[in-house]
């Protein structure tokens, strides 16, 4: 089983900058890639970006250009920055790990991102 601790959410004013991280723990071997998704209120959870495991990114539109998702496989971690931030990013945030070709998956707990002046 591999566990996901989120930290670096809060409040930050329209145009400001957050860096997200989420650290792997336990069961890791293997892991094929990992996202950030967010869910805001009244809406569906929403994949945000996702890293592979060779280092390929994607994003969705909405954060094309404002947003980086980066891995160091060396501490287990994944990294959400949040650049030219919109109040519509506000959204609890969570980080997937994801096992191709299997119905394996872990979530984090979330973390609260507020955009707001």
């Amino acid at each position: 089983q591999v566990q996901l601790v989120e930290s670096g959410g809060g409040l930050v004013q329209p145009g400001g900058s957050l860096r997200l991280s989420c650290a792997a723990s336990g069961s890791i071997f293997n892991i094929d890639s990992l996202a950030w998704y967010r869910q805001a209120p009244g809406k569906q959870r929403e994949l945000v970006a996702i890293v592979t495991s060779g280092g390929s990114t994607n994003y969705t539109d909405s954060v094309k250009g404002r947003f980086t998702i980066s891995r160091d496989n060396a501490k287990n971690t994944v990294y959400l920055q949040m650049n030219s931030l919109k109040p519509e990013d506000t959204a609890v945030y969570y980080c997937k790990a994801i096992w191709n070709g299997t119905p394996l998956y872990s979530w984090s707990q979330g973390t609260q991102v507020t955009v707001s002046s």
